[in-house]
């Protein structure tokens, strides 16, 4: 049985030899039942020279090597001693049966069949001589028993002379049998890992093509092959395809980054400089398929730059590389078209209660302004519009809401519809009042299709009017003061609000 040089091979024995002894414990367990089923022999009468304390102490027996072979199992599972302790644990309980008068010659010779599936020729040797000295050491102890129970022998020795005679002659068969099974199992083996490594390099050759094939796609506008081996950069989109020699010493941006440069945006130029800096990115790179970043040109909008590895060392860091550049831009204005309707209220075009509750994070991590002003606003009516003209002429209300809002707010703050016939505005103004007048002065003045009257109440609360109180406190005095107009204005009415 000739060792392979072969890397896969020698994995494949050591994972071999730990599933093999994971399966020899199961057995070594399974074996336990071995001193019920000879008892059981007892019962019926099978066995008429066993005793069924010998039962007792097979089992007994059994398990204290199951347990053995158990821990050696959890400490070592890929060690070849513990498949050799299995083995010899099978063995030994081998010669404790035979020892104890219950015939079972066929089992000697599964030992060393088992000691095959290892795949190791000192397990196998081991095995086999175990096994010989064994089977001669039990024939011999038990010649004696044996000869008396037969008229054919006269003396226990002609009985051993017999017995280990023919084990003898089974032993060379076995030997010579399974040497050629080893044999062409080894070899059968040996060659399949010889495919594989083959079908690997050929697999990592083709993908390595596929990679290259994919970066040259039409959907990067430069494709740049950067090789780490010879520091060489080479265009993949031009016919010639000529290498350009990189300084790594004194070379910070290759030829392409340095004309992509002169277009990218001032405040971006920095961030860009240092992503495409070609000294660190086979560091940044290292472990990795692809890095990315989004930048502007001032002329085309927002590309992305990426960093792809198409061919590494063992240790995953990238020999080459393939540089792309793609336009984003329509990508970027679809993103912000996106982002822009989660944050917005679909009916009133304001600003959503997310994107309030967003905003008032941000004042929350900071102190406020001494023209900060927190106004809440509240349709008046709206329920009674709703049940006298329906829903269509309520949603112009709450759109007519949201246009005065939005005039009398203008270039001071954001709006936000936070609830049905809610809003909040968040201003920066030192004359509030004048705010609240103009809102009230645009409600007074509309009209609409279904209704022609629009009421507002509309509560403020300035930084100015309520020193050190945070955005959660401003919030909730703006709230009670809409609330006090919104009283005030049902009271006028004559409207009894709990009705």
């Amino acid at each position: 049985m000739e060792e392979s040089n072969s890397k896969e091979y020698d994995d494949f024995l050591i994972q071999n030899t730990k599933k093999v002894n994971k399966y020899l414990n199961i057995a070594l367990w399974f074996f336990i039942i071995t001193g019920p089923a000879i008892a059981f022999g007892i019962k019926i009468g099978f066995y008429k020279n066993i005793s069924y304390g010998t039962c007792f102490n097979i089992s007994v027996f059994v398990f204290a090597l199951a347990l053995i072979h158990f821990i050696m199992l959890r400490k070592n599972p890929k060690s070849i001693l513990t498949g050799m302790f299995a083995l010899t644990a099978l063995d030994a309980l081998l010669v404790y049966m035979n020892y104890s008068h219950v015939n079972i010659y066929l089992t000697w010779f599964l030992v060393p069949v088992l000691s095959l599936l290892f795949a190791n020729k000192v397990i196998y040797i081991y095995s086999v001589t175990l096994n010989y000295v064994l089977m001669f050491a039990s024939v011999w102890i038990t010649a004696p028993y044996y000869a008396s129970m037969s008229s054919y022998y006269e003396e226990p020795l002609d009985y051993f002379k017999d017995i280990i005679g023919g084990f003898t002659i089974e032993t060379f068969i076995l030997i010579a049998a399974t040497f050629v099974i080893v044999r062409l199992t080894s070899d059968y083996f040996k060659g399949l890992f010889s495919q594989y490594d083959t079908i690997k390099k050929h697999e990592a050759a083709m993908k390595e093509k596929m990679d290259i094939l994919d970066s040259m796609s039409e959907i990067y506008d430069n494709v740049n092959l950067v090789d780490f081996v010879d520091n060489t950069e080479m265009s993949l989109r031009n016919s010639d395809q000529k290498k350009q020699g990189i300084d790594m010493e004194a070379q910070s941006q290759t030829i392409m980054n340095q004309s992509l440069s002169e277009h990218v945006m001032p405040d971006q130029l920095e961030d860009f400089k240092k992503f495409t800096n070609i000294k660190t990115v086979r560091a940044r790179l290292s472990q990795k398929k692809i890095i990315s970043a989004d930048f502007i040109d001032a002329v085309d909008g927002w590309f992305r730059a990426q960093y792809i590895t198409v061919d590494s060392t063992i240790d995953g860091i990238p020999n080459r590389v393939i540089y792309t550049t793609r336009n984003v831009d329509e990508e970027k204005r679809r993103e912000e078209h996106l982002i822009r309707i989660s944050l917005t209220d679909e009916m009133t075009r304001l600003f959503n209660r997310r994107c309030y509750e967003e905003d008032l994070e941000k004042f929350r991590q900071g102190p406020l302004a001494d023209d900060f002003v927190m106004f809440s606003v509240d349709v008046n009516g709206l329920k009674k519009v709703n049940d006298t003209k329906g829903h269509t002429a309520g949603d112009e209300l709450i759109k007519g809401a949201a246009n005065c809002l939005t005039l009398a707010v203008g270039n001071n703050g954001k709006v936000y519809r936070t609830g049905g016939d809610e809003f909040m505005a968040v201003l920066f103004t030192e004359n509030p009042e004048k705010i609240r007048d103009e809102i009230k002065n645009k409600a007074d003045n509309w009209h609409g299709v279904y209704t022609d009257e629009l009421t507002l109440s509309v509560g403020y609360a300035a930084v100015s009017d309520n020193k050190n109180s945070t955005v959660d406190e401003l919030e909730h005095i703006a709230d009670a003061d809409m609330y006090l107009e919104k009283d005030k204005y049902y009271k006028d009415k004559g409207i009894e609000r709990r009705k």
